[in-house]
């Protein structure tokens, strides 16, 4: 069973990804910016980053969704730190495992300047930048260049995910 988390800065295609990874593999997608409390996505929408205070009960909410997701689940979710994946790791109840959309600072500005409707200004780029701690050498992550096409990212994951072993 699968239960993956899309994660990357704001910009990076997690939605979109994430959406053809779950499509893909006949799995529920959870975008996991629905679970912030409102609280949280009024903070963002001003230009406010969120604290480490603010992000866990998000977190605790998706991580309850990758308990429960018995025949598995794609999530959307930044885990922009070592401590939020980690503690996504220990609700989710079983293996979990990561793609991590990275790329530079111009591409991500791109995409973030073409989004419509989403209450994260480009102005939080930077910031969600300072805070990322990358996932290189934890254990199931996968990093795709957000410079391809999502069709690229999602086809190479799918590849990825299908040759992994979980054990739940």
């Amino acid at each position: 069973m699968i239960r993956l988390i899309v994660m990357g800065v704001s910009g990076s295609g997690k939605s979109s990804v994430g959406e053809g990874i779950a499509a893909a593999l006949s799995l529920p997608f959870i975008e996991g910016d629905v679970m912030h409390p409102e609280s949280n996505v009024r903070k963002m929408s001003a230009g406010i980053p969120l604290t480490d205070e603010d992000r866990w009960p998000w977190l605790d909410k998706i991580g309850a969704e990758l308990a429960k997701a018995e025949n598995g689940v794609v999530v959307s979710c930044s885990a922009l730190k070592k401590m939020y994946r980690d503690r996504l790791r220990q609700e989710a109840g079983g293996t979990l495992a990561f793609v991590f959309l990275d790329g530079s600072l111009a591409v991500l500005r791109d995409h973030m300047g073409k989004r419509t409707g989403h209450f994260m200004p480009l102005s939080m780029l930077d910031s969600q930048l300072a805070t990322l701690e990358s996932p290189t050498g934890e254990p199931l992550v996968f990093t795709q260049d957000v410079a391809h096409p999502i069709t690229q990212i999602v086809e190479a994951s799918v590849e990825w995910l299908r040759a992994q072993t979980f054990r739940d």
